[in-house]
């Protein structure tokens, strides 16, 4: 499950919401994005397909207002259908998180070791849910980021992964005629491209630094 995510103001990405027919304007680079950083996501309001800049951290708009108590950036799949803070966002309110890359720590007794995740020449698509939270006073736009099994090739990293889209299956994914029962085979842990992993210096656990990830060790294809 991503726990950084990196934005950069790209071909790819400006590509990618061309074909998502988003009008986007500017796309600014942003590196080592954390939970409860805002990000960019595709979503529908009010019938219009927008992107917007969301809390990553999912506030239910049932709930007292933005807290950390619970770990919700990241909505497993297998937990949309029953979960009180998940169910109806996964009826009413899919959505898309676009990043150049993310990183995720491979753990072992001896260390942690934070690795980059990037697609080849192509900015990756996760699927996500959102809500809308207010008090009167103050208003939130939050998400949350939907993940599933590791895939074979991404099971050496981590446990699990997010659920990436094609194009297409972001289409069907943001598409709320779809009734949620169709979607559960996106969910399935497959890549839908190749990607490339590679060490990054331990210095981006540090959540206040939004320098360009360092790469310390060699490139490895997945998929």
């Amino acid at each position: 499950m991503p726990t950084r995510l990196n934005i950069c103001d790209d071909a790819s990405i400006h590509q990618l919401l061309s074909s998502l027919d988003v009008d986007f304007g500017s796309m600014p680079t942003r590196y080592n994005l954390a939970p409860t950083d805002q990000v960019p996501v595709i979503h529908y309001w009010e019938g219009q397909r927008l992107i917007s800049d969301m809390r990553w951290w999912l506030v239910p708009n049932w709930s007292n207002g933005p807290s950390t108590t619970y770990p919700m950036f990241n909505a497993r799949c297998e937990s949309l259908a029953d979960s009180r803070a998940y169910q109806g966002c996964f009826r009413h309110k899919r959505c898309l998180v676009p990043a150049h890359s993310f990183v995720e720590w491979q753990h072992s007794k001896q260390q942690h070791t934070p690795y980059l995740f990037s697609a080849i020449d192509q900015t990756l698509v996760f699927a996500g849910i959102w809500d809308y939270w207010t008090d009167g006073i103050e208003h939130v736009l939050s998400c949350a980021i939907v993940t599933t099994k590791a895939s074979s090739e991404f099971e050496p990293y981590y446990q699990c992964m997010p659920v990436m889209l094609s194009l297409d299956n972001a289409e069907y994914w943001l598409d709320q005629k779809q009734d949620t029962s169709t979607l559960y085979p996106l969910f399935e842990p497959i890549l839908p491209c190749q990607l490339k992993a590679v060490e990054i210096d331990s210095a981006y656990g540090n959540v206040n630094n939004k320098a360009e990830p360092v790469l310390t060790g060699n490139v490895a294809i997945l998929g």
